[in-house]
């Protein structure tokens, strides 16, 4: 066993690895430190060293999370579609960061590194909705909130199962045409009255 073989950035590495795939099979009530020192092979003090308590290393996951969304949506280049679809995708594909990053009163959401991560990836997210087409005008103050959570709840919905059958098995395929009704309006049945 690799006891003694970690150094220390190895090692705070491998309990947020760790937690990611305790997270994963179980869920957060499922992990704690004792379990994820038992899994790198090493004391329970040392977890409690690196991270400080259970909050302390759902804040490392939440702040990992965030860096991988604002990645993902940058790649994903500055169509509020694609941006859309690099949303949905990244929620599947980190499901365990996903479930972490959105219930801010398991871990620190007030850590300065967690919310430097979250603003880089709303400034991702926002770079797609600022080339959002308006049909009915200027843009409302409320569209990064609408494209949110139509993205945010596709995924949610998508992770849970909740959605119709008959979506096939891509969710990043499943959500571009939920997506593109952001781009219609009802004006094309020539409804672009109210809502």
């Amino acid at each position: 066993m690799a006891r003694q073989s970690y150094h220390h950035g190895d090692l705070r590495k491998a309990f947020l690895d760790a937690a990611v795939e305790v997270i994963g099979e179980s869920g957060t009530g499922a992990m704690s430190l004792r379990e994820l020192a038992r899994r790198a092979g090493v004391s329970h003090a040392a977890s409690q060293h690196h991270f400080g308590d259970k909050a302390g290393l759902l804040t490392a996951v939440a702040c990992q999370g965030y860096e991988l969304l604002a990645e993902a949506l940058r790649q994903a280049g500055d169509e509020l579609l694609d941006v859309g679809v690099a949303y949905v995708d990244f929620a599947v594909t980190h499901r365990a960061h996903f479930e972490v990053m959105f219930q801010p009163g398991l871990y620190h959401a007030d850590a300065p590194e967690v919310r430097a991560a979250r603003e880089r990836a709303g400034l991702a997210l926002a770079g797609g909705l600022a080339r959002m087409p308006a049909r009915r005008g200027p843009a409302s103050p409320h569209a990064p909130v609408a494209a949110w959570s139509i993205v945010h709840g596709f995924a949610t919905l998508w992770l849970a199962g909740a959605l119709p059958e008959g979506l096939g098995d891509d969710p990043g395929a499943a959500a571009r045409p939920v997506i593109e009704l952001l781009f219609d309006h009802g004006d094309r049945n020539g409804s672009g009255g109210g809502g």
